[in-house]
């Protein structure tokens, strides 16, 4: 063991050590894998490096310790010698372990240890316990043949499957739940949240064979002027000068907003898995050292990346995977400080399919049945159902002149219903309503063709939930009834002027 540096555990990761230690005193012997879960931010990390510690000083037996990224493996490194574990990384470059052999303590990645122990370059017989990070990752688990008599423990924010065809408790025994991300918070241990929603219609996106949206037609919507438009509106309204951090799903989504974001005149930088490390280097130190800095990425910071100064986190895409709506957010969750509070502004109907990022969960329900959560997600149609066109700021200004621009078309609908009469008459009655409002604030034919266009937003929400009421909601009914709305109210506004 090298010279131990003092580290202070906060008492709840004190508690978490006991009750880890506690079970594999339980089974000692026995063929046991434990699954630990703990909030983006809680110091996972911290709390397996402890019980690496005291399983080498107390036991006298080796520990590995499996990541499954490079970055995560140094890090892990570094944080086991600062408790004072003299620990070996097996990466690309180590073939076979040393002889004499002084370590105690391995980090390895999956697929690196994978090909050494399959090739039997390696041995790890002599190891008493497996820590596996990032545990939800499905790639850990070919590994397991290989350590059928050691007790191995997972650690994860989320105990999820990143597969939903290989659960968890197929691999894991029991599941032992750290404290929930609003008793961190409480405690000051995590920032509190503002949470900003904006709603954004899904309906284009396709589930690919993972179970989430597929980057293709991802990229077709947030690239999109429209979607794009939202996003700086979003950042204006609620993050102006800011430290911001963007996730997307697709490259040419986040490099649409790079240049949306320099041509408003933000400075903003974009990255991807095609940089090359030192490119990486340089755009996170800007990133860090920069203020306001705006950083466009797509999903490779999700992991392994730790920058306490972000002040807002922006979901410029729409996930079903709880895992990852967990990781993109804790990316700001980190205490610094004055920091106390961040801003969440979600672009992809995120909050209303999982919850609040802050609400409890009941982990142990999700683990031992992880079908009936995934069953029970919310459809996006039903979140659609439930949006309320808002009229922006500086939309509503052009429309001074007029009292109420709003209109419910389930109300309307529900009234039309209860005195018979047709269905068509709501949109008829919304039409009106449309050319009243054109009417009140545009002196000449040019303005008030103008303000249709800018009513274009309004249009297609009132159109889906009329769809919506009559249980025609395909995406061709709602794209007919949109332009035949706006090809009447066109037409009437020339009659009018």
């Amino acid at each position: 063991m090298a010279e131990i540096e003092k580290k202070d555990l906060y008492d709840y990761q004190t508690e978490s050590i006991a009750e880890i230690f506690s079970y594999i005193d339980s089974y000692q012997g026995e063929n046991k894998n434990l699954l630990f879960q703990l909030p983006t931010g809680g110091g996972k990390t911290v709390i397996f490096s402890e019980i690496a510690r005291r399983f080498v000083e107390n036991r006298n037996e080796k520990v590995l310790i499996l990541t499954h990224r490079i970055e995560l493996s140094r890090q892990t490194s570094n944080m086991l010698s600062k408790f004072g574990v003299e620990n070996l990384v097996i990466e690309s470059s180590v073939k076979k372990l040393p002889q004499p052999n002084p370590y105690h303590c391995y980090v390895a990645m999956v697929e690196t240890l994978n090909n050494r122990l399959n090739d039997k370059d390696m041995s790890m017989k002599d190891i008493g316990l497996v820590i596996i990070d990032e545990a939800h990752y499905n790639s850990f688990t070919k590994l397991f043949k290989f350590f059928h008599y050691t007790m191995i423990l997972g650690v994860t924010a989320t105990p999820l499957s990143s597969n939903i065809k290989l659960p968890m408790n197929d691999n894991y025994d029991d599941l032992i739940v750290g404290p929930q991300i609003n008793d961190l918070i409480k405690n000051e241990f995590l920032a509190e949240a503002d949470i900003e929603v904006y709603n954004v219609g899904l309906g284009s996106l396709k589930v690919g064979m993972n179970g989430d949206y597929t980057v293709s037609s991802s990229d077709r919507l947030y690239a999109d002027f429209n979607m794009r438009s939202l996003l700086l509106r979003a950042y204006k309204e609620k993050a102006l000068g800011t430290k911001t951090l963007i996730f997307n799903n697709g490259i040419k989504t986040s490099q649409q907003v790079y240049l949306t974001f320099k041509e408003a005149g933000f400075d903003i930088r974009h990255l991807d898995n095609k940089n090359s490390a030192k490119e990486r280097r340089s755009i996170l130190k800007w990133f860090k050292e920069t203020p306001d800095a705006i950083l466009t990425s797509v999903s490779i910071l999700t992991t392994g990346f730790d920058e306490p100064t972000i002040d807002t986190i922006i979901m410029n895409r729409a996930t079903k995977s709880l895992t990852l709506y967990f990781q993109m957010i804790g990316r700001g969750s980190r205490i610094l400080g004055n920091k106390k509070k961040f801003t969440i502004i979600d672009l992809g109907n995120n909050v209303a399919r999982f919850g609040p990022w802050n609400a409890p969960v009941d982990w142990q329900k999700i683990f031992k049945s992880p079908d009936l959560f995934y069953q029970n997600l919310v459809l996006d149609e039903d979140i659609e159902r439930q949006f309320r066109y808002v009229m922006p700021d500086e939309l509503r200004e052009k429309f001074a002149n007029t009292d109420e621009v709003t209109f419910d078309i389930y109300e309307e609908y529900n009234k039309n219903v209860a005195k018979h009469g047709r269905p068509t008459e709501v949109l008829e009655k919304s039409l009106e309503q449309h050319i009243s409002m054109i009417k009140e604030n545009a002196p000449d034919l040019l303005t008030a063709l103008g303000l249709a266009r800018l009513l274009e937003h309004d249009i297609s929400q009132r159109i889906k939930h009329y769809s919506y009421c009559i249980t025609k909601s395909t995406l061709n009914y709602r794209r007919w009834l949109r332009d035949d709305y706006t090809s009447k109210l066109k037409s009437r506004l020339m009659k009018e002027y």
